[in-house]
């Protein structure tokens, strides 16, 4: 059996991964223990906007409730 270079590195990468373990599987991630849960009460907070404006809690909570949403950006 002829192997080519890229069939080789292949093979060899994945014995790469059978050897060191990489190929374990996953920690779950718990859910429920990441941060404030639907209908949990989150803590009041005073934290800036994208415009500099410091908001609180009770400046963003309108009649109905608030959802938070929290993104991560990749500028930073």
């Amino acid at each position: 059996m002829k192997l080519n270079v890229k069939q080789f590195a292949l093979a060899g990468f994945f014995s790469f991964i059978a050897a060191t373990g990489l190929s374990a599987e996953r920690q779950r991630i718990v859910v429920a223990e990441l941060g404030p849960q639907v209908g949990e009460t989150v803590p009041n907070f005073k934290l800036s906007d994208q415009f500099g404006e410091t908001q609180t809690l009770d400046s963003v909570m309108g009649p109905n409730g608030l959802m938070l949403l929290f993104h991560r950006s990749a500028d930073w």
